[in-house]
């Protein structure tokens, strides 16, 4: 969801003139924070602290910080990074621009936050990181009240936009060369609450598999106490809507779910996950997990690791619990000591890889479809593979055979998986065990680059004015 709104304000200040920085030095960088772990906040002021002595060295030079982190401290930023320009929250994105050039006028910092959303972000231009797939955010803001979690209190309360919007949205999108949207929320399945329809989001879901064009559907983040039966029917049945489900769990204690305020126990949690395979057998479900949560034994945390065991997940992004100031779980006795925090999360970790590779290695000699995407391996200088995402998310390398057409971003390959890691699969396939669909959405990057080759180097923005460069500036490394 940050980066999502990361590209709304790419879209914001290059509709104000803005170009991107592809070398060299920005004139305007922009944090956008996140609060929902303390090394965010650790991040943030140590990246302002390098750039003070940049902007030190290149007058004019602007900093603006927003996002959640922004909206929760708010004037401390000024105060620790006098430096800072300006400072804005999460429900007014769109005033960036206008921020920055007030501060530019005035000769001082402005900070700006307010209360609530002035305007759906959807409404405001964006620069989208990828033309082949996109997000479309489907609500704002959070109505649950978990302990642990300061989002409800930066983001708001649940705001939901109209289905015809969303969908306008998505036919947008597809209209412009994406096959792939992914449908955002804080809980995506109370996707309804606010105009009293509780089955608004497999009705969505649904409309969306009406949309000529669209190949691939998929939603973060569902609420596992929320998640019903005619969402898991709606996924079934719409084709283009990906056999992949991502399902918080964050704890398989139910004393621990209930200190969590979460509203579910493991119990129905394991219930959804059999649901869901009985309707899609190959679905592949990951989840978020937090270690250490206060008041967290030895038996709560040996029952995460059973209900690990059996939930059988894809992936799980697991977390080492951060005590949040303003969140109920940082005022909770019994908070846990680092090592003892540490030694679990690394269990669980050895827990989670063993499962991953297990999973993923019963894919080898299946055949799977892999839409490309423009980022690459790590290793792909060597290996020359190039990499995609499979139906059910995984992370596919690829080799082209020999005399083989080459795909672009965007384009379809299917192939056939021969060697499997915890975290990707491999398919080095032969000649008759690869082909190459060329789509829409390979088309549109082709035009993406071709228009991105006729932009000079320099830059030029709207009326001749002198173009300001957006980027992050290279920030020297700590030894």
């Amino acid at each position: 969801m940050n980066v999502h709104d990361s590209e709304r304000l790419a879209g914001l200040l290059e509709n104000a003139g803005l170009v991107e920085a592809q070398e060299g030095q920005a004139d305007v960088v922009v944090f956008n924070t996140c609060a929902v772990r303390e090394n965010a906040d650790n991040k943030l002021y140590g990246n302002l602290g390098q750039l003070a002595p940049v902007k030190e060295r290149h007058p004019g030079m602007q900093i603006a910080v927003g996002g959640c982190l922004a909206q929760k401290d708010r004037e401390t930023i000024l105060q620790k990074a006098p430096w800072v320009d300006v400072v804005f929250g999460t429900h007014n994105v769109g005033s960036l621009p206008a921020l920055l050039e007030r501060a530019r006028h005035n000769n001082e910092a402005q900070l700006e936050i307010l209360e609530s959303l002035d305007v759906f972000p959807s409404t405001l231009p964006t620069k989208r990181d990828a033309v082949y797939s996109g997000w479309v955010s489907i609500s704002v803001g959070c109505n649950n009240t978990c302990t642990f979690c300061i989002v409800p209190s930066l983001r708001g309360k649940e705001r939901d936009r109209r289905p015809g919007d969303i969908l306008s949205e998505v036919q947008a999108l597809v209209d412009d060369g994406a096959i792939e949207v992914t449908l955002l929320g804080q809980n995506v399945n109370s996707y309804g609450v606010e105009f009293g329809d509780r089955g608004a989001f497999a009705k969505l879901l649904r409309a969306c598999g009406s949309i000529e064009g669209l190949e691939r559907v998929r939603f973060t983040s569902p609420h596992p106490a929320a998640f019903t039966d005619d969402v898991i029917d709606a996924m079934a049945e719409t084709p283009n809507v990906m056999p992949q489900l991502h399902m918080p769990l964050q704890s398989g204690s139910d004393k621990v779910l209930k200190d969590m305020r979460r509203s579910y126990r493991s119990k129905k949690f394991l219930g959804i996950l059999d649901k869901v395979r009985e309707r899609i057998p190959h679905a592949a479900i990951s989840t978020d997990i937090i270690v250490g949560f206060p008041g967290e034994t030895e038996e709560d945390f040996q029952a995460t690791l059973d209900v690990v065991e059996q939930a059988r997940f894809a992936t799980a992004f697991t977390f080492q619990y951060s005590k949040r100031p303003g969140t109920p779980a940082a005022e909770l006795p019994d908070q846990l000591p680092k090592s003892v925090v540490q030694e679990r999360y690394e269990r669980l970790i050895a827990l989670q890889d063993r499962i991953a590779a297990e999973e993923n290695a019963k894919q080898v000699g299946t055949e799977v479809e892999v839409l490309v995407t423009a980022q690459q391996g790590r290793k792909a200088s060597e290996t020359h593979r190039l990499s995609g995402r499979s139906r059910d998310q995984r992370l596919v390398h690829f080799s082209v055979p020999e005399g083989a057409a080459v795909p672009r971003p965007g384009d379809l390959v299917t192939v056939t998986v021969t060697e499997a890691a915890p975290f990707h699969l491999i398919a080095d396939p032969q000649p008759a065990e690869y082909s190459v669909r060329r789509s829409r959405a390979g088309d549109a990057w082709d035009r993406s680059q071709a228009e991105s080759c006729g932009i000079p180097s320099s830059g030029s923005a709207p009326g001749g004015a002198k173009a300001v460069s957006l980027g992050m500036p290279s920030l020297p490394v700590r030894g």
